[in-house]
């Protein structure tokens, strides 16, 4: 009896140290899983194994490795009862036989359809952390030694250390390429500002790097807050277009600033649309929320076709990528507004400019420094200037109505009083006095932010023809006037003129005296020449005025007849 515990430990001894050497030379933890449930059958003389890992965000056991069983058992939904899972979460092994007579849970009927009568399952620890589920099963009816359970316990103690030990050491030599991956991808990211060029970026290149099968970013659209596909890789159009997400609860938790790591997404709650991702073939899904600073503006999932379950290193990788994709996305965004925006407001100018210059009035911006920023196609074709000989120079070097005298310059005046001012010059012409103008002038201040004067605007429109019209109105009313005076005048005259007349050749034909005769004559042609002028002032059409003595001026009669 002695004898047999003694080999029985030995083999023991022989296969702990196989394990433990064939473990220790393998670096990826899907290996190690792989490895440890094909081994164990044979070196312990059982027909199946499985490995399960806690998925700390459902907390629940998820698959990572079997051997001997069926993909209908592996896929049931319960693995054993609530008490057994309580224990095992425990940190407590248990073994039981006959489990298909003695089973107390939903998934009886394929643990008897896979002929499975004995389970020894074991929690895999590390750190006194349950990180998983190791279960050895038999096809006939066994009763599990105290001192196989023992051993059992101290290789899952060794499949926990070997899995966390092969997955720190990947995740170190991730992490050196991940530095150098997220430096690239950084940098290109931020050496453009075009939106579509960045999003393509980072879902071309993250697949490839985190060996899964395909990436998609969403973005909240900023007026509705609804998320938008705007960019993806890898997945079929009919997966993309399989309906929104915005119900997920994986989706509300990446909003709210936490990444998701989900390992069997055929059935996880925490995602929709089962059955299209069983016919995408996607196993795994990664989802991290895409920040602005402190805002979250869109998702990004990464979906794996092999069931994966995300070290801390690949999360946190991802995590980085997506806020330095999310501040050159928010760059990008922000250079498109702008763009738009001036492109707006070149628009906004041009049509603008059309109607400035469709006006006919001469138009000018006058800038603080008294240069010119601005005129119109009237100005510039009324003064003979080309556009690049007005701007930027100064106003009075541009200008014909300008003010010598500084101090009365109207846009001086506006730019120290801020406010309108309505300005009538006459502009004479010394070589041509004909050629003299006339200018209305209506200055405007443009205030600024700080309530200063940004620039002054001056529409200035040529009343020349006005004021000769008005002049000439003038000179109209004039003429009506000494008109209806010459002819009130005539008929004053003209009645006691002729009486006088009358009475005077009456008192020449009495005369005897020669000397009197002729000074009767004179006074009678006297009279005759003003009876002339009452007639030539009741047919008067004009005059004209013209000097006199001194500052005085008499005027000039134009009748008809002359």
């Amino acid at each position: 009896m002695t004898m047999d515990l003694t080999d029985k430990n030995s083999d023991y001894l022989e296969v702990f140290q196989a394990v433990t050497r064939l473990i220790s030379s393998l670096h990826d933890p899907q290996q190690v899983m792989d490895l440890v449930v094909r081994r164990l059958p044979e070196l312990l003389e059982i027909d199946a194994a499985t490995i399960r890992l806690l998925d700390p965000g459902t907390d629940s056991f998820v698959f990572g490795a079997a051997y001997g069983l069926s993909d209908e058992y592996l896929a049931r939904s319960t693995i054993d009862s609530t008490e057994v899972m309580a224990a095992l979460k425990k940190g407590e092994p248990i073994a039981k036989k006959d489990i298909d007579i003695l089973c107390d849970h939903d998934s009886c009927v394929y643990i008897s359809q896979e002929g499975v009568k004995s389970a020894m399952s074991l929690p895999i620890i590390f750190n006194n952390e349950v990180i998983g589920l190791l279960r050895l099963l038999t096809r006939d009816s066994r009763e599990f030694a105290q001192s196989e359970i023992a051993f059992a316990m101290s290789l899952a103690e060794q499949v926990g250390m070997a899995l966390t030990n092969s997955r720190l050491f990947q995740e170190l030599e991730v992490q050196v390429k991940f530095l150098s991956e997220l430096r690239e991808i950084s940098s290109l990211v931020n050496s453009t500002l075009n939106l579509d060029d960045i999003l393509k970026i980072i879902v071309d290149k993250l697949p490839p790097l985190l060996k899964v099968k395909g990436c998609t970013v969403r973005l909240l659209h900023p007026a509705t807050n609804r998320l938008e596909l705007v960019a993806a890789s890898g997945l079929s159009d009919k997966y993309l277009n399989r309906g929104s997400i915005s119900r997920e609860n994986a989706f509300f938790k990446a909003v709210s600033g936490q990444p998701v790591a989900i390992y069997d997404a055929t059935n996880d709650p925490r995602v929709d649309y089962h059955e299209a991702i069983r016919e995408e073939g996607i196993k795994s899904i990664l989802v991290v929320p895409i920040k602005n600073g402190r805002d979250i503006i869109g998702i990004l999932r990464l979906l794996s076709n092999q069931p994966r379950s995300f070290t801390q290193n690949e999360i946190n990788f991802t995590v980085t990528v997506a806020e330095e994709g999310g501040n050159a996305i928010q760059k990008a965004r922000t250079y498109r507004q702008i763009t738009l925006l001036f492109e707006q407001i070149e628009e906004n100018e041009r049509f603008l400019h059309t109607i400035l210059d469709s006006l006919w009035l001469q138009l000018l911006v006058v800038a603080p420094d008294k240069r010119v920023i601005m005129a119109n196609k009237f100005f510039l074709e009324t003064r003979g200037f080309e556009e690049n000989e007005v701007l930027g120079e100064f106003y009075h070097n541009v200008v014909p109505w300008h003010r010598i005298d500084a101090s009365h310059c109207p846009v001086t005046t506006v730019f120290e009083e801020q406010k309108s001012v309505a300005v009538l010059d006459h502009l004479e012409n010394l070589e041509n006095p004909e050629g003299a103008k006339w200018y209305e002038r209506h200055l405007t201040p443009i205030l600024g932010p700080d309530g200063e004067v940004d620039f002054v605007i001056e529409a200035v429109r040529d009343i020349t023809d006005q004021q000769l019209l008005e002049q000439e109105k003038m000179e109209r009313v004039k003429l009506e006037g000494v008109i209806e005076m010459a002819g009130t005048a005539a008929h004053e005259l003209n009645s006691p003129l002729f009486a006088a007349l009358g009475t005077a050749q009456l008192l020449r034909d009495d005369l005897t005296s020669k000397e009197m005769i002729e000074e009767m004559d004179m006074i009678i042609r006297n009279m005759k020449r003003m009876a002339e002028l009452t007639r030539e002032m009741t047919e008067v059409t004009g005059f004209e005025s013209r000097e006199y003595v001194g500052k005085t001026k008499i005027v000039s009669l134009k009748s008809n007849s002359q």
